[in-house]
């Protein structure tokens, strides 16, 4: 695995090493002693998978409030996805900030975006598989959002067309109606 921070403090781009024969090919998408080596989450507590057919779609931009804020490792096992990551760490001084990193089946890439972030996606391609591991139960409670075409955040969506968003991604207010959660920036993950 090569692991290799971004821009916002907190997240890292994680390139899978498959091990390719005449069957097809193997490779390891987690390991806990290479990723508290690093400093990142070891223990995650639920699975999600998400399928868009269509190119285009908008999933997003989703976070958990305090106290069920939640990292997440994620990845496309199908297709390819532009995943954007916004900040609202209270204090981060990146806070209210972007940044992408394309995953794709065939690059063998993930993202993990640590507790405090807004996130979501956007499909590249027909029939992208999202799949992302979460260090906090799900909490309808604490769900939130920004709205995906904040003029603020000025995200730079690879759109070809019309996006397909639900109605709910829709109606999340903007960034500035939106307050900063109480993370401690400098510990990525922990309550302030």
């Amino acid at each position: 695995m090569k692991i290799t921070p971004k821009r916002l403090s907190g997240v890292v781009e994680i390139e899978l090493e498959p091990r390719q024969d005449p069957r097809g090919y193997f490779m390891r998408v987690f390991d806990a002693e290479i990723f508290a080596h690093h400093g990142l989450p070891t223990q995650w507590v639920q699975g999600n998978e998400s399928l868009s057919i269509p190119r285009n779609v908008i999933r997003g931009l989703h976070y958990q409030r305090p106290p069920h804020t939640e990292a997440k490792l994620v990845r496309a096992a199908s297709g390819a996805v532009l995943d954007v990551f916004v900040d609202l760490r209270r204090g981060s001084p990146t806070f209210g900030q972007w940044d992408s990193v394309t995953l794709s089946a065939e690059r063998h890439n993930m993202v993990l975006v640590p507790r405090g972030f807004a996130h979501g996606f956007c499909t590249l391609t027909e029939n992208s598989t999202v799949i992302y591991m979460v260090d906090n139960a799900y909490a309808p409670e604490a769900e939130g959002g920004v709205r995906w075409n904040d003029p603020a955040l000025a995200i730079d969506w690879p759109l070809t067309d019309t996006p397909i968003i639900s109605a709910k991604d829709q109606a999340w207010p903007t960034l500035s109606e939106t307050a900063p959660l109480a993370i401690d920036f400098t510990q990525p993950g922990k309550p302030i």
